[in-house]
């Protein structure tokens, strides 16, 4: 039988008669009642990733490091364009993108390259996407070596509003999770979604404003003669993410840093629980079919 005949099925039957406020308080409860598991396998996470090694986190000082210099040789040499004070503008979008791709990559494939645990063990499986997105957050940390590094060179845009950076990074972390169970639970029926997700990942953050800031958008005739392209682009979660990454980092290329836009925040917080509860549905409605799937 296909994968995608196995999907319809597998959801109408999977869950019996238990209802989506149920499946989901049923979600959050395995997350909590493992809590000693979710530790151990973030522990096995970073182990893998390296990030308990001393090469491992220079490599995640380096790499964030590398790719603003790949892309501001690239747009301030070759495009000559770019605002003041580039690299510490493109840094602010690159580190907690970094963070989010890797979370999501090794959520794609999370419950799948446990296959063997899964057929053997019983055991909720809602921790393996859990693990992966919280590891992630481990390697952010180690990111942030870096842009202590480069703040070093912008010491003028040094202030104290860099401690909204958790603030926003829990607002990203909820948002992460919520896409790491979708991701997770639907690579065990399409496992072609691990090879499609890194696609994904790549337009999504080009469609950002990573390079380029949303007040720079506004100066594109294609977006003035075409405002719901602009609409579009404020529904990005990254638009807000990075936004607000870049104003407690970087300020704008005209004034220093400030407050990020609570507003907004808030609005996409909200929305991340949302979009959380409705992927912590589905993965459970989907989960007890993951063993004979897999």
């Amino acid at each position: 039988m296909s994968a995608t005949s196995e999907v319809p099925a597998a959801f109408r039957n999977a869950a019996g008669d238990r209802g989506p406020v149920r499946l989901v308080r049923e979600g959050i409860g395995d997350i909590r009642s493992r809590r000693r598991l979710v530790r151990y396998l973030v522990q096995a996470d970073i182990r893998k990733r390296g990030a308990d090694t001393l090469l491992g986190n220079i490599w995640w000082v380096l790499d964030p490091l590398l790719q603003m210099v790949v892309y501001v040789a690239f747009l301030s040499i070759v495009v000559r364009n770019g605002p003041p004070d580039y690299p510490l503008f493109i840094f602010a979008a690159i580190l907690p993108w970094k963070w989010f791709t890797a979370s999501v990559t090794d959520a794609t494939t999370s419950i799948v390259r446990q296959d063997a645990l899964i057929k053997q063990i019983q055991f909720p499986k809602i921790v393996l996407p859990v693990a992966a997105a919280t590891a992630g957050i481990v390697s952010f940390a180690f990111g942030t070596v870096a842009l202590g590094i480069l703040m070093v060179f912008f010491s003028d845009r040094i202030s104290w509003y860099l401690v909204f950076i958790p603030v926003i990074a829990a607002v990203q972390y909820v948002f992460t999770l919520a896409f790491s169970f979708l991701v997770a639970a639907g690579n065990v029926f399409f496992r072609d979604l691990s090879n499609v997700i890194g696609h994904v990942l790549r337009l999504w953050w080009f469609l950002s404003p990573g390079l380029y800031s949303l007040a720079a958008l506004d100066q594109v005739h294609f977006i003035q003669a075409n405002p719901w392209v602009r609409t579009l682009v404020n529904l990005n979660p990254f638009a807000i993410l990075f936004e607000a990454y870049r104003i407690v980092i970087y300020g704008t290329p005209t004034g220093p840093p400030s407050a990020p836009d609570m507003a907004a925040l808030t609005g996409l917080l909200v929305a991340s629980i949302g979009f959380l509860a409705l992927t912590t549905y589905i993965f459970k409605r989907l989960e007890p079919n993951f063993a004979k799937i897999i």
